[in-house]
């Protein structure tokens, strides 16, 4: 009976340690950064395909884009609201990088939202995004090959309930950026926001701006989906 026993014993342990190393392995083929340690946010990333200055390419589940996704941020998972899909037409979803600061943190936090709006009526839905979040009317433009680019940034803050928007930045770097992004073949449409909070989450205007047209510009809207 003894020797029955530490031979299951036996056979499980090397289970064990044979699971574990197969497991290894396969955590060793994921790039060793945040979004990779994630395991709803690697769903969504291909690791053969890291885009410049920590970006990898992101694949929406929708399989009607894909775009730069920052290799410090994750996909949050843990309420339904946080990521939401109807088929390949709608897609919301919010990533977060949250980073310990002195005795307290800073939260870069970005929302894309992916749908199909009427190209006819791009000039409402791209007034009545920005100003409501910026409360501004005139964005400014650029296009790629392939997409109409909507973009304009601004330090926003909280005064009790109330929020103020800045639109001067020399006197406050920008830490709410808003875009539109839009498909000229087709009604398909992106809008993105990165907004940031904490002391001191924004030092560098010019790297924080290149930096989200990055993204923008290298959202591809997949052809005739």
């Amino acid at each position: 009976m003894k020797k029955r026993t530490k031979t299951i014993v036996a056979v499980i342990a090397g289970a064990s340690i044979l699971i574990g190393g197969i497991w290894l392995i396969n955590e060793s083929r994921y790039p060793n950064v945040p979004a990779f340690d994630d395991h709803f946010t690697r769903k969504f990333l291909n690791k053969d395909k890291k885009a410049d200055n920590g970006f990898y390419e992101f694949k929406s589940k929708t399989d009607q884009y894909t775009m730069w996704f920052p290799e410090k941020y994750q996909v949050l998972h843990k309420y339904r609201e946080d990521y939401t899909r109807n088929g390949k037409s709608y897609e919301n979803w919010s990533a977060a990088y949250i980073k310990p600061y002195e005795n307290d943190q800073q939260t870069y936090a970005i929302k894309a939202e992916f749908s199909e709006n009427d190209t006819k009526s791009e000039s409402i839905y791209v007034e009545s995004l920005f100003k409501e979040q910026l409360d501004s009317k005139k964005p400014k433009q650029l296009e790629t090959s392939n997409t109409r680019i909507y973009y304009d940034s601004a330090y926003t803050y909280f005064r009790g309930t109330n929020q103020h928007i800045v639109h001067d930045s020399k006197e406050n770097h920008p830490n709410l950026y808003v875009a539109y992004v839009a498909d000229k073949s087709s009604d398909k449409v992106i809008e993105l926001i990165y907004d940031s909070v904490g002391e001191n989450t924004e030092t560098n205007q010019m790297d924080r701006k290149k930096w989200f047209l990055k993204m923008l510009q290298n959202i591809k809207f997949v052809k005739g989906n």
